[in-house]
Order: C-alpha cells, then structure tokens, then sequence
C-alpha cells in the first residue's frame, strides 16, 4: 500500500514513456482521473479510459509514440507530496522551463494548468510539474 497514489501514477506514466509501452494501467480514484484529463487537454498524452466503477476499478492511460521530434512527454515530477505540502498564490503560480512545460494545479475549482488558474485569479496546491 502506497502512501501517496499520485506519485505512483506519474511513476508508472514515466516508467512506461520511458519503456515505449502505449498503454499503462493505473489504480483509478477521481484525482487520478482529473489529472489524466489535464494531459490528454494539454497534448501530453493520446487519451485515457476510466474502467467499470468498483472495487478493482482502473485507469488506462495511452502515451503517444515517439516522433522524429522526441517524446511529446519528456518529463513528470511530484511537488506536493504527503510530507511537505506546496501551495502557490494566485500572483505565484510557477512557470515550468520558462513556459515549455505545465504546472498541475489544485483549486477550489478543480485541478487545472497554472495557467488557467492564473487567468482565473485561483491559487492552491502545486501538484505536479509536466514537461
């Protein structure tokens, strides 16, 4: 049993991207759900797929193959973790790799891009970085 069930989803989506496998199979729970719905949104993943709801229920993620370009997922890292909760005001919101890359936010509006938080004039959780 995992402590922080984020963190092992963007685990497995790294280790698969990294592997070239095209699917990944993940645990489901609706924050799970939410932040597969900010990559598909953002171009970071081909889509996923929410299994039957109950006990046992799984989220399938599809990765995007490589291009000559490179991978359109290069990278994933977990900020607010269970341990040290990260926060940022709605005149803080990070940029990731000058603008490149998205921050994963968690408002009272639900999860969204830093962006989309900023043009809101929401802050809250740093979730994750995705680059």
């Amino acid at each position: 049993m995992t402590s922080d069930t984020i963190a092992d989803m963007l685990t497995r989506i790294r280790n698969a991207n990294s592997a070239g496998h095209l699917t990944v199979t993940i645990p489901a729970s609706k924050a799970k759900a939410e932040i597969a719905r900010v990559l598909r949104d953002e171009g970071f993943i081909a889509g996923y797929e929410v299994g039957e709801p109950g006990t046992g229920q799984v989220l399938t993620v599809t990765l995007k193959p490589r291009t000559e370009r490179g991978r359109p997922l290069s990278g994933l890292r977990r900020i607010s973790r269970p341990g040290l909760r990260v926060y940022a005001r709605k005149t803080e919101v990070p940029r990731v790799l000058g603008g490149l890359g998205i921050a994963i936010i968690s408002t009272s509006q639900g999860l969204m891009t830093g962006r989309s938080a900023q043009r809101a004039g929401l802050g809250g959780e740093v979730v994750a970085y995705v680059w």
